[in-house]
């Protein structure tokens, strides 16, 4: 993930990526997922920019439409 797009979700500077090949299919909050440090009612960082954001779903989508798309149901 670019550091510019890191430091406007407030990540630190270790490696981030987004895996577009992998989705997790779970019921809100899942139980992976951790409140944001020093934000204990928040799960999300925040959006990511519009173009990347676009990029991210386009490359998903092909995924799917090729059946490549591996979905994971996460139980509580």
């Amino acid at each position: 993930m670019p550091d510019h797009v890191k430091r406007h979700l407030g990540l630190d500077s270790s490696a981030s990526w987004i895996v577009v090949s992998e989705v997790n299919r779970f019921r809100w909050p899942g139980p992976d997922l951790r409140p944001i440090p020093h934000a204990s009612a928040r799960f999300a960082y925040g959006s990511l920019p519009a173009d990347l954001f676009e990029d991210v779903r386009r490359k998903l989508l092909a995924l799917y439409e090729r059946r490549k798309l591996v979905t994971t149901t996460r139980q509580d």
